[in-house]
């Protein structure tokens, strides 16, 4: 309504204040959500009406947000759900537009919708903070500069932007499935949120196969929760895993989502690839059972349509597996002089635990001890460094 990002953040953060303030005296009212987007519109409004620069502007817009202010807000959302069938998806697909770059586009939604911090997401892309805020900030004044509308896309628009929002979706699951920072491992809440999402967009978009292929990815990976920690909370490796805890009914989905991709000719994409991978894990019984070889093989088709240096790293782990150690240390050690993965700490907790695997425990313990001196999770730094202490004996755990 104000055709401006930075704004709009800033009004709807001063009615969520005002809430602090005024719920706990007054008690939380009955539609809380309609009660912060009245407070938030009347504070654009006495903005507005206070400046006094552009004033045929300030009269346009004053009355245009007053006209929606008494419009029925039940209706007006109504029609746009009824599109799209979700409000935050929606919002997705309105803040992924073409005029910003992708990478632009998905810092943006991250930061404003995904629950994602700057660090978050600097990390998902393996760039410096400083790149992701400079993006955001970009982001948001070329969309106040360029005026541009904030309305749902349909048709080929709605296409064209289908890419950076399945994007967006993946990332905030994969902070979820493996937290950044924090206490925790995990952030439940943010696979639920990606889930949840990923399967309404396959509802709205049900012949695009990467859609699905998300979905599937989605599906298994989540499937582990429950096996992925012990009970205080402590990380437990795939290898590791007591795979009775696995969720069945969420692995048969996958596989299920995984199909849908695979016969509307997505088999290859980027996000069916990588659930392929995990259908590998969701099949073996038991660890010994897994098919590294077809792992390693969908690793290397993978690698082929993405130059992702830790899609790399990735197949370094399953080649170690696959072929033995020697062979996945040596791809790993190809990727030492990657500028992108100098403080990724699972290079060295790769090549720590093939180092291991190969009986070179001092090599190995320090690698893990320069793993946990890069990754900001509290769970998973003690982790590591119990990994370095144990380096006087062979370790069989793989990845996570």
């Amino acid at each position: 309504m104000v055709r401006d990002v930075g704004l709009a953040e800033e009004l709807a953060q001063d009615a969520l204040v005002t809430a602090l303030e005024q719920w706990p005296v007054s008690g939380v009212p009955d539609h809380p959500g309609a009660w912060l987007m009245t407070t938030a519109k009347r504070r654009a409004i006495d903005l507005l009406r206070r400046k006094k620069l552009h004033q045929r502007k300030e009269d346009q817009l004053t009355r245009e947000i007053e006209d929606q202010l008494t419009m029925a807000a039940p209706d007006l959302e109504a029609s746009i759900d009824d599109h799209v069938g979700d409000d935050l998806l929606r919002l997705m697909f309105v803040a992924c537009h073409p005029v910003l770059s992708t990478e632009a586009r998905v810092a943006l939604t991250l930061r404003l919708l995904g629950g994602l911090t700057t660090t978050e997401i600097a990390r998902a892309y393996l760039v410096p903070e400083s790149t992701i805020a400079q993006r955001i900030v970009r982001a948001k004044r070329t969309l106040s500069d360029k005026q541009v509308p904030f309305e749902v896309p349909r048709g080929d628009e709605l296409a064209a932007r289908l890419s950076s929002v399945l994007e967006v979706i993946y990332l905030i699951f994969n902070e979820g499935y493996s937290a950044t920072a924090g206490d925790d491992w995990m952030r439940p809440g943010l696979c639920e949120d990606a889930l949840r999402l990923g399967r309404v967009l396959a509802g709205l978009a049900p012949r695009e196969a990467e859609v699905h292929g998300l979905v599937a990815l989605m599906e298994i990976q989540a499937s582990r929760a429950n096996a992925r920690t012990s009970a205080s909370g402590e990380p437990i490796l795939l290898f590791d895993q007591d795979r009775n805890r696995w969720d069945q009914l969420l692995i048969h989905r996958g596989l299920d989502a995984l199909q849908r991709a695979e016969k509307l000719g997505g088999g290859i994409g980027l996000y069916a690839l990588q659930a392929a991978i995990a259908a590998c894990h969701a099949r073996a019984a038991v660890a010994a059972d897994t098919d590294w070889q077809r792992i390693a093989a969908l690793y290397a088709a993978l690698a082929e349509l993405t130059s992702s240096p830790i899609v790399e790293l990735n197949r370094a782990v399953a080649l170690g597996m696959a072929s033995g150690p020697a062979a996945g240390l040596a791809l790993a050690d190809t990727l030492l002089n990657e500028p992108s993965l100098a403080n990724y700490h699972l290079l060295p907790s790769v090549r720590g635990n093939l180092l291991a695997k190969l009986g070179r425990f001092d090599e190995a313990r320090s690698e893990f001890e320069r793993a946990a001196s890069l990754t900001r999770n509290a769970r998973e730094q003690t982790l590591l460094l119990e990994r370095a202490a144990s380096c006087g004996r062979p370790s069989t755990s793989t990845s996570t």
